[in-house]
């Protein structure tokens, strides 16, 4: 049963492993899994969805003028709601 439970630890790995690389079947089934038992990671994971939203916005625009104030509030303002 270890073998499809993971820790917090290596949860938060593979949540930002998916940001830069394929996952295999069996590290989607695990994160999946333990997803749905943990808030915590499933917390972390839509944060860390944001952030890196926010930093592909970010790169896109990086040679334009940005507004980092402006970037800055609407990364926490969504942070802020998947808290609540």
């Amino acid at each position: 049963m270890h073998i499809l439970l993971l820790s917090c630890i290596k949860a938060t790995e593979l949540i930002e492993k998916r940001f830069y690389f394929k996952l295999s079947f069996k590290e989607k089934l695990q994160l999946k899994l333990h997803t749905m038992v943990c808030d915590a990671c499933t917390n972390y994971e839509k944060q860390s969805k944001i952030i890196e939203k926010g930093i592909e916005m970010y790169q896109k625009k990086q040679h334009d003028e940005i507004d980092m104030t402006q970037l800055k509030d609407q990364i926490s303002v969504k942070l802020n709601k998947t808290e609540n």
